[in-house]
């Protein structure tokens, strides 16, 4: 695997356009259970997405790539062809389940009644307003260097991501479903944060 150098990147000033990357589909993200630090790879069909999308994410420069630390983040980035002028970005790993790391909804729904994790968090792990202190430091730095930057990251960080950038809570992160292996775009609408795509899906392979 190629190594991602933490450090710094090439940067610019002006508009910022955010190319947000979720990771590609591991055995916990089949399984539906909750993958926080647990640092599991991809499997063979997660890295075969993470491949199909070299080609798009080729068709223009980034002045910024940033990417979890996380195995499953690092695999796809490099897949992706952007690990050569990637670093590694601790505020982007996934939200920390705490007690809840391994288990799906519905079991800890048994133990807990309508839990949610984008409302009530997790014992011993962060609360949604934890993840969107790390949410909010990532923006202030892409707001203040500018230029066209990639995120390789998770599905609920990323979730908590958009709704911090269009002026939400963290907790509205519920509202924005997200799949493996998919590109979504942040931008701005006359000075707005806006959505530009969100969880585009790639074409099947042939």
């Amino acid at each position: 695997m190629t190594t991602i150098q933490n450090g710094p990147a090439a940067t610019t000033t002006g508009p910022v356009a955010v190319v947000l990357i979720r990771h590609g589909e591991t055995t916990w993200s089949l399984s539906g259970q909750h993958t926080g630090s647990t640092d599991i790879p991809l499997t063979a069909r997660g890295e075969a997405a993470a491949r199909r999308l070299a080609p798009l994410l080729a068709t223009s420069p980034f002045s910024l790539v940033l990417c979890s630390p996380l195995q499953r983040a690092r695999r796809t980035c490099e897949l992706a062809g952007l690990a050569a002028q990637a670093c590694l970005e601790p505020d982007l790993v996934e939200w920390d389940y705490g007690a809840y790391e391994g288990l799906t909804t519905a079991e800890i729904q048994a133990r807990r009644p309508s839990w949610m994790v984008f409302r009530d968090g997790c014992p011993d792990g962060e609360s949604p307003g934890q993840v969107g202190e790390r949410v909010d430091r990532v923006i202030g730095r892409l707001r203040q260097e500018g230029g066209r930057v990639a995120l390789v990251a998770h599905g609920h960080l990323l979730r908590v991501f958009v709704a911090r950038w269009i002026g939400l809570t963290p907790s509205h992160g519920a509202h924005f479903l997200l799949d493996t292996a998919t590109l979504s775009v942040l931008s701005d609408y006359r000075g707005l944060p806006a959505v530009q795509c969100w969880n585009a899906p790639l074409a099947p392979p042939p």
